[in-house]
């Protein structure tokens, strides 16, 4: 059976809730029972995210799936490039000063998308996920991943805020949590359907 780790993030700055995580909690009230599935949620903070990551990917996972808020957002981001720059408005850093300067996915972003568009679900390619915490987690995943000779799969996908979220703040764009839910549960099936 396929083992996924699916991740997504704590409350951060002024967000008291993260879409990432009320997505994820939306997911898990109906999760497939196959694949296995993992859930984390992660700390806004680059070295305890590093921390957990190290452990979690030397479990073995088939892929790994992790969510991310992006507040202005219309869409779901299917994330398709991670570069080697973490940057918090305080340092702008290199994630690993050995590391390669980005990391491509290897899985097939454009016909997730698409598919998502048709059941009605905005759902677009982009190739730059930040340079915050989203970015390097992302990184990371691919990073260890290679350098540990592991065979997990990494994507990234950024989640708009929840309408819940919204509510105090006008015009700005978001999406159900069940929405999101309904997107990553899809995306999970296409990838245990192409296994």
């Amino acid at each position: 059976m396929l083992r996924i780790l699916l991740t997504a993030f704590g409350p951060y700055q002024t967000w008291q809730e993260n879409a990432s995580w009320l997505t994820l909690v939306q997911l898990a009230k109906n999760l497939p029972e196959n694949p296995e599935i993992t859930t984390r949620r992660y700390p806004v903070n680059l070295e305890e995210a590093r921390e957990m990551l190290v452990e979690d990917l030397a479990q073995g996972f088939d892929y790994a799936i992790h969510l991310g808020q992006s507040p202005g957002s219309t869409a779901l981001q299917l994330e398709n490039i991670a570069i080697n720059v973490f940057d918090d408005g305080q340092q702008r850093i290199q994630i690993d000063t050995n590391g390669p300067l980005a990391y491509e996915c290897p899985l097939p972003l454009q016909k997730w998308a698409q598919q998502l568009g048709e059941m009605g679900v905005p759902a677009k390619i982009s190739d730059h996920a930040g340079t915050y915490l989203c970015n390097a987690v992302y990184y990371l995943s691919n990073h260890i991943t290679k350098t540990e000779g592991l065979a997990t799969q990494s994507v990234f996908i950024h989640v708009p805020i929840t309408d819940t979220q919204a509510t105090s703040q006008l015009d700005i764009p978001s999406m159900p949590p069940q929405t999101g839910a309904l997107a990553v549960r899809r995306i999970l099936g296409w990838i245990t359907e192409d296994q």
